[in-house]
């Protein structure tokens, strides 16, 4: 297919370079955001007597059939086209003719793929926090179910103080509502439509920008043409934003790992989201936990390619630029394959709801609690937390816990203690009075839920179009 760019050259490009800059093989995953734009661009152009109706509204039909074909699985697409641009608007001509070559008229391709991959990064904001929002539906389902089961909360992955399950699982709930956050944000930069901007400096023509805004559902254009087609940030906050998702899930999948160990034994996976060894008979490996915990890394890749791609570029629209799509494209699918996988996995997931208050008992979670205890009898903190840490390190060497101790033992450490300290250094006594807004005290972490059920039916009330 001749190039519809080649009148000033005197002879064809090599075929090296062809197959070097040919971008088709993955931004044909932009024809049908591309045919969409033609077509309130072609409509604008009618509207405005930039061109002939008639032949606005050929191009229109024409379009609508080619856009018609892709959706059906007949639309054969040409792999030797240099971009899916050139290929719809050759394809376009060959269809009805000379009409179709007008539909470029007071556009270039710099601000057409400017709009193109804003399009599609709305489309993939909305898309991920429809999964996120599902991920977070499970979470504050599972924390209702989990408001009085009682687990070790680990700093230094060494036990500190009880707390619940549901606490656990609303730490990442907010991660996730952030994640919910960014991807608004993402989507927000994304929504501004730079058609117009021309390769860098607008155009003479009398276009009606906002009539294709309006056609497009973007809530604002550009205000600037060349930023308009030099811009990639939204790319960039929505590769930050799946970077972050990411490690939010493989923060998550290396916790779900350590429980389901023999040595934690506080989680079991499901059958169907984990695999077996070749050679050893009794494996049973979080397989789907790893490879979230890995594609991570391909993620963060992602966005490092896009930075150190646009860290020296001089304005406005550079080559370098093509090498946007593929990291946005691997990002996007990467984590729109975790999130409902992941999903799925934590929902079928048995959380061991013994083994976690068992766990809880060990490690001497309540020390704190038993210096809290003296503080409360009016012993300055610092001396009941020496008075505290002298206990400990006796049930240490004599292989005790706290609980184990008599009352003349805890006496002999400091006369304040009286037999009431039990029930004080229970796990459940532990858990109840940390009740302030962001503890787990069971009514805490239920009005925590009730909250994040709020803000998330807000955010569904008004989600993107």
């Amino acid at each position: 297919m001749p190039k519809l760019w080649a009148g000033r050259f005197e002879k064809p490009t090599d075929a090296l370079l062809d197959d070097f800059q040919s971008s088709i093989p993955f931004d044909q995953r932009l024809i049908e955001c591309d045919i969409t734009g033609s077509i309130a661009h072609a409509t604008m152009l009618g509207e405005q007597n930039i061109i002939p109706a008639a032949d606005a509204s050929a191009i229109v039909d024409g379009l609508k059939g080619i856009l018609a074909d892709y959706r059906a699985g007949t639309l054969v697409i040409d792999k030797g086209a240099e971009d899916v641009h050139m290929f719809v608007e050759a394809l376009l001509t060959q269809r009805i003719g000379e009409a179709g070559k007008r539909l470029h008229t007071g556009r270039s391709r710099n601000d057409q793929v400017a709009l193109d991959v804003r399009m599609y990064a709305r489309e993939a904001c909305a898309h991920v926090n429809a999964l996120l929002k599902s991920l977070l539906d499970l979470l504050l389902s599972l924390s209702r179910q989990h408001l009085d089961t009682i687990m070790p909360g680990y700093t230094h992955l060494q036990k500190a103080q009880p707390i619940t399950l549901a606490f656990h699982l609303m730490a990442y709930a907010q991660m996730f509502m952030r994640d919910i956050n960014r991807f608004e944000h993402a989507y927000a930069e994304a929504d501004v439509m730079p058609l117009g901007s021309g390769a860098l400096a607008g155009t003479t023509y009398p276009l009606n920008r906002e009539r294709v805004r309006e056609l497009l559902g973007f809530s604002d254009v550009t205000d600037n043409a060349l930023d308009g087609v030099s811009d990639r940030d939204f790319l960039l906050s929505f590769l930050s934003a799946a970077s972050i998702c990411m490690m939010h899930l493989s923060r998550f999948c290396e916790e779900l790992i350590l429980w389901s160990t023999n040595e934690f034994g506080t989680a079991v996976m499901d059958d169907g989201f984990a695999t077996g060894s070749s050679i050893m008979p009794q494996k049973k490996n979080p397989d789907a936990c790893e490879l979230t915990r890995g594609k991570t890394g391909r993620v963060y890749g992602d966005l490092m390619t896009l930075l150190t791609v646009m860290k020296g570029l001089p304005l406005a629209y550079n080559k370098d630029m093509q090498e946007d799509k593929e990291a946005f494209f691997d990002a996007y699918d990467t984590l729109v394959k975790c999130l409902p996988t992941f999903t799925a996995m934590l929902r079928s997931t048995d959380f061991r709801r013994e083994a976690m208050y068992a766990s809880a008992g060990l490690g001497f979670t309540n020390a704190t609690d038993l210096a809290d205890y003296l503080v409360g009898k009016g012993v300055p903190f610092r001396d009941a937390h020496h008075v505290s840490g002298v206990l400990v390190g006796k049930c240490v060497r004599e292989g005790r816990a706290l609980t184990d101790l008599t009352l003349d033992e805890l006496r002999a450490a400091h006369p304040a203690f009286d037999a009431d300290v039990y029930d004080a250094i229970s796990l459940e006594a532990c858990v109840s009075r940390r009740s302030l807004r962001g503890g787990p005290a069971p009514e805490a972490v239920r009005q925590s839920i009730s909250r994040a059920e709020e803000w998330l039916k807000q955010r569904r009330a008004g989600e993107q179009p």
